[in-house]
């Protein structure tokens, strides 16, 4: 049974690209004729986190930006992958000194897959792709969903007091 449904999300993998510098360009090129990352079993353009299973995060994340970035990561359904695409969703890049830049999306998500470069070539996305992939058909299904409900929650939303708590 764990093969059977690894295969499926290995090679059904909906992207919902989060491009916020030149590296998007890049993640557009692998997706297109010459590199077609489809094949893969990657289905780009996602029509919105909701439908997605994976994230990639390409460009510089500033910390007026990072709030989105987590919101639309804590929208997708379990299970859900994120891979940092480039140098600066990695570690900041060139940016790293800047005030206002977060020093990499995994201060503010969990990542799966790092793609290093800036900006990195299609044919580092897809070996990105392919080392995911082989964490999926790796992967248990128990220890895959059984979270701890502190890893579920968000900063960003209060959780709602039971009726009757007395606060």
């Amino acid at each position: 049974m764990k093969v059977v449904l690894n295969w499926g999300r290995r090679y059904s993998l909906w992207v919902f690209n989060f491009g916020l510098a030149c590296c998007a360009i890049e993640f557009i090129a692998a997706s297109m004729a010459r590199h077609d990352f489809i094949r893969l079993g990657v289905i780009p353009f996602a029509p919105g986190p909701r439908q997605a299973d994976l994230m990639v995060v390409a460009g510089t994340v500033t910390d007026k930006m990072a709030p989105a970035v987590k919101r639309l990561y804590e929208q997708m359904p379990e299970p859900k992958y994120v891979i940092s695409f480039g140098a600066c969703a990695n570690c900041g890049g060139p940016y790293w000194d800047s005030y206002a830049v977060t020093k990499g999306v995994d201060q503010i998500i969990p990542v799966d897959v790092y793609v290093p470069g800036c900006p990195p070539r299609p044919e580092a996305l897809m070996q990105g792709i392919l080392t995911l992939q082989e964490k999926i058909a790796a992967e248990s299904v128990p220890e895959r969903y059984t979270a701890s409900p502190a890893a579920l929650t968000s900063g960003l939303v209060t959780p709602a007091t039971p009726e009757g708590s007395g606060r």
